[in-house]
């Protein structure tokens, strides 16, 4: 029984003048019923009743317990007046697929086979807190379930706080599943989209992705999320793939920071071939976006920001301030997989920490694919890159794609090799590193050095430097917004560090990595 304190301490936190909103507080509990008035004293028995009844500035508290139902949210709230939907403090409310048919049965939206646990459609200023999200899945490879889906058009969502796991396809070599799928479908975008605190495991996703935006998403944010343990990409802003009109279908103008993403792999996932491609973050095609203070490890690829459309690219991302390291194949990639795909052009790679990546020995710590030429703008600065017993620094394979290199601190245990540490350009001919360096025209301020980690043999690492390093005032500020994206801030290098410190130290200088002295 809830106790008085409780229902206190619910009016407290859920007033008006601290949610800046009006409008009646309802209940949902899995010993109500649909007939009630929602009230305290008796609520209602459903989720999807709560939907379709509440209206602008309305709280919903659901109670503990498991709702086995699909939701539909009909109605919108305002920007000063938000719908909310909320676990009951103290409690998770469970929204569970279990003998909930997926997908044809309740389409979201006329001719359109993906279905979610929960669906928001052409819908605006909606707060989703604190549930657990689960156990949605399909053996058709027509039909896609997802945890949380978001079509159409709106602004101010917001999905706090939530748990979304096993959704799943069975079909996966031609199926997919998301966990957090967001598509903006329409000219008008779906902007102002808040994706924080959430966590999102246990996927088979097929062909798709854990948590995205794809198409017309703009000012988007995705922060502090926790994503593991799928069989396809973690986090990814997608363009080009014809979910919006032309000229539209692009996620631009979005931050993807402070997240942990660990565990992704497609190696045993017949959608991607069974191989090891699956990015933690990824920019397919995105434009405008910041990737920061993010923590990526244990992924195929770390971190990728390339097209896998012709004639488009990934273009004004910043990377930075981020730690990547043990990935399977590469810490971090810029350009096509192929030549016949799309590029990347301004994308810029600074202050982050690489180490130990390329462990399955099929890729680098820094890749450069097709379609990333010099013209393209392409900048690798002030990042640390400490390879691991493969002793792959920069493995850049094509002809003429190649991105403008410095102030980098290069090293491994195993010394410089040549033929193995350094391609770049498609040439290995570089006997030494300093050969590398007068060949290529690239790095000439960057070390062959110990960037002297503080502990590698933590569990995580701890990729800070010790005192001494070579890294402390080290690096450059000289890169402008021009080159990259800043968003908001001044600076291309960010605002803060790894750590939440001031980037530039009071002197103007800055350290090469992701950590400021």
């Amino acid at each position: 029984m809830k106790s008085f304190l409780t229902s206190c301490l619910i009016a407290l936190l859920f007033s008006p003048m601290l949610l800046a909103q009006s409008g009646a507080t309802y209940y949902v509990s899995t010993t109500g019923s649909d007939s009630n008035n929602g009230s305290y004293t008796a609520p209602w028995l459903t989720i999807q009743h709560a939907a379709n009844t509440v209206t602008t500035g309305a709280t919903v508290f659901v109670e503990g317990g498991t709702y086995n139902e699909s939701v539909n949210f009909p109605n919108s709230g305002t920007s000063a007046n938000p719908i909310v939907f909320a676990s009951y403090p103290g409690q998770t409310a469970t929204i569970d697929g279990t003998g909930v048919s997926c997908c044809s049965s309740n389409p979201p939206s006329s001719g359109n086979e993906t279905q979610g646990l929960v669906n928001l459609v052409n819908e605006s200023y909606i707060t989703l807190n604190g549930f657990q999200i689960q156990n949605y899945t399909t053996s058709k490879a027509a039909y896609t379930p997802a945890g949380i889906w978001i079509t159409g058009s709106g602004s101010g969502i917001q999905l706090l706080n939530n748990s979304v796991h096993n959704i799943t396809t069975s079909s996966e070599k031609n199926g997919n599943a998301f966990g957090i799928a967001v598509y903006g479908t329409s000219s008008t975008p779906i902007t102002g989209l808040v994706i924080s605190g959430n966590q999102v495991y246990d996927l088979k996703t097929g062909e798709s992705e854990s948590v995205n935006v794809d198409g017309n998403v703009t000012y988007f944010t995705i922060s502090n999320n926790i994503v593991h343990d799928n069989d396809n990409i973690g986090i990814d802003a997608i363009g080009f793939e014809g979910v919006a009109p032309t000229g539209y279908d692009q996620a631009r103008y979005g931050e993807i920071s402070g997240n942990t993403v660990y565990n992704i792999s497609a190696i045993n996932n017949p959608g991607e071939g069974k191989s090891y491609d699956a990015d933690g973050l990824y920019c397919d095609g995105c434009e405008y976006v910041i990737f920061e203070r993010n923590t990526v490890y244990a992924c195929d690829l770390n971190m990728e920001a390339a097209s896998e459309h012709s004639g488009h690219d990934s273009s004004y991302v910043t990377v930075r301030n981020n730690l990547f390291y043990d990935a399977n194949t590469v810490g971090v990639s810029i350009g096509g997989y192929a030549a016949k795909v799309g590029g990347s052009d301004h994308v810029v790679i600074v202050n982050n920490s690489l180490y130990n990546n390329n462990t399955k020995n099929q890729g680098a710590e820094f890749q450069v694919q097709h379609n990333a030429p010099p013209a393209n703008g392409n900048i690798f600065e002030n990042n640390i890159v400490y390879a691991g017993t493969q002793n792959v620094w920069i493995y850049s394979y094509v002809s003429g794609s190649t991105p403008t290199a410095n102030w980098n601190i290069y090293y491994s245990t195993k010394g410089y090799v040549q033929g193995t540490s350094i391609d770049w350009g498609a040439k290995y001919n570089y006997k030494t590193y300093a050969a590398y360096q007068s060949g290529s025209g690239e790095d000439a301020n960057s070390p062959n050095a110990n960037p002297l980690y503080d502990n590698l043999t933590s569990t995580p690492p701890d990729l800070d430097v010790a005192s001494g390093s070579p890294a402390i005032n080290a690096g450059s500020t000289s890169l402008t917004c021009s080159v990259g994206y800043c968003g908001t801030g001044t600076s291309i290098y960010g605002i803060t560090d790894y750590a939440g410190n001031p980037r530039i130290n009071s002197n103007g200088q800055i350290d090469i990595g992701a950590y400021e002295q």
